[in-house]
């Protein structure tokens, strides 16, 4: 017959071992769960419930019904949804906000890169100043500066009615119906370059200088330290300032719904998906279709945003 081996502790003492059959018997003694921490998030779960979930849990409720004079309100289940596939007015909407999206995008963040290269590059001359000129229009806000925008395109009482008087020309109308998409992404880009700006500059500042030392060492030229050392360090702002941009482009609202006031002819009700929505729910008092369009729009816009931050991950990676 065996003896069990008690092991003898370096004293002389014996010492005892936990049977892993047992259990952890400091388990016994594990302080109660502390609820401590939803005290600091509660209030902003309750409104983010209050101002996010809520509102599209009530849009995706009334899109499945719809309210008639005659009949009431009845359950359509996807009609709404299959209606908004087939209206050309709202395909026509998501096409000219996809055009928007394709071309002031890129010329906005290009010259937003451009702007916070030079200012990050040392050489020029007043770069605060110049830094907190560029940010200011960010500062306007965007009913203010599409009126002021409105009313210098006017080519009667604006700023190009009065070039053209003065010197003799004939600028085109911006807010005719060829020229008034350009007009709003002028807009636009005019208020959001120093937003980006600043986002690419803040990123540019994080670059440690022991790079710019080693290329330097390395005759390295300007264009070889943007090339190789700033644009792969900042290629996640980069695509920060895409989604962001995608997203507004895809919500604009607010430069054509006071741009539709000077110039009712070049500016439908259905110019931009949201205007849409907005002329639906408001106008038509068709909240059950608009809700449907919106939550369309909502999806669309998650989904393209979506598999432009896959892309940058993935180039980061």
């Amino acid at each position: 017959m065996t003896q069990a081996v008690v092991p003898v502790s370096p004293a002389g003492q014996t010492t005892e071992t936990t049977n892993p059959r047992r259990g952890d018997r400091a388990g016994k003694n594990r302080a109660p769960r502390s609820w401590r921490g939803w005290g600091f998030v509660g209030p902003f779960m309750l409104v983010f419930a209050l101002v996010f979930i809520a509102p599209i849990a009530y849009s995706l409720y009334i899109s499945v019904f719809r309210t008639q004079l005659v009949g009431g309100t009845q359950f359509v289940g996807l009609d709404n949804y299959i209606r908004a596939f087939q209206d050309p007015q709202f395909w026509d909407g998501v096409g000219r906000v996809s055009l928007f999206l394709v071309v002031q995008v890129p010329i906005m963040l290009g010259i937003a890169m451009l702007v916070a290269l030079a200012i990050d590059s040392g050489r020029l001359y007043g770069k605060d100043f110049f830094r907190i000129s560029v940010f200011m229009p960010y500062a306007v806000p965007a009913v203010v500066a599409a009126l002021m925008w409105g009313f210098m395109y006017g080519p009667r009482f604006g700023l190009v009615g009065y070039i053209n008087e003065f010197f003799g020309w004939s600028i085109p109308n911006p807010l005719g119906p060829q020229w008034i998409l350009l007009a709003i992404g002028n807009i636009v880009t005019w208020s959001f370059v120093g937003y980006n700006m600043l986002i690419f500059y803040s990123s540019l500042r994080t670059i440690p200088v022991s790079l710019y030392e080693a290329a330097e060492l390395d005759g390295a030229k300007q264009h070889h330290v943007i090339r190789h050392i700033k644009m792969p360090a900042i290629r996640g702002s980069i695509a920060v300032a895409m989604i962001f941009s995608i997203i507004g482009s895809f919500q604009l609202f607010n430069e054509p719904s006071i741009l539709q006031k000077l110039a009712p002819n070049s500016i439908t009700t259905y110019f931009t998906p949201n205007l849409y929505t907005y002329n639906l729910s408001f106008s038509g008092q068709q909240y059950n279709y608009a809700a449907a369009v919106a939550i369309i729009m909502g999806v669309f816009t998650m989904v393209i945003a979506y598999v432009v931050q896959l892309r940058g991950m993935r180039k980061d990676a």
